[in-house]
């Protein structure tokens, strides 16, 4: 990538290393600008609703949003559920970065509205590519309108 990209990434991950594998394949890409790392599902909510300790947060609203599914406070699912019905925030893409396989939490992401579902690679290398290939498809190949 011939250009750093400032974008803001709300990367919900309650596993410090995988945040920071993430992290890092973010960066890898130049996607590194503002990425913002809450560690459960109530912060990730606080975040994009503005409220508790991002009360007074900037206006920028993040352009992708990678979300784990088990975390603790609010799982995955409440989170992609209260993103997916609010009109300030339906439009945000949503990935889901997980490393649960199970049929039934696919299944259910989806009738939620994910727009994308990864499983987690065991193998760092996988999951540095498969985590840089999400970045760059969400958040410079796709097109959303400006306004929303």
């Amino acid at each position: 990538m011939d250009q750093m990209q400032e974008v803001t990434i709300l990367l919900a991950e309650d596993s410090p290393t995988d945040a920071e594998i993430t992290k890092r394949a973010l960066k890898k890409i130049g996607l590194t600008n503002k990425v913002i790392w809450v560690v459960n599902g109530q912060e990730a909510l606080d975040y994009l609703l503005r409220a508790g300790t991002y009360a007074n947060r900037a206006s920028d609203e993040p352009k992708l949003i990678l979300l784990d599914l088990k975390m603790p406070k609010v799982d995955g699912l409440e989170v992609l559920q209260t993103i997916k019905s609010l009109d300030a925030t339906k439009h945000i893409p949503v990935v889901m970065l997980t490393s649960s396989a199970e049929e039934q939490d696919i299944v259910k992401s989806y009738q939620l509205g994910v727009n994308s579902y990864l499983v987690k690679p065991v193998e760092f290398d996988r999951f540095v590519e498969e985590v840089a290939k999400a970045g760059c498809y969400w958040t410079i190949m796709n097109k959303t309108p400006l306004m929303m």
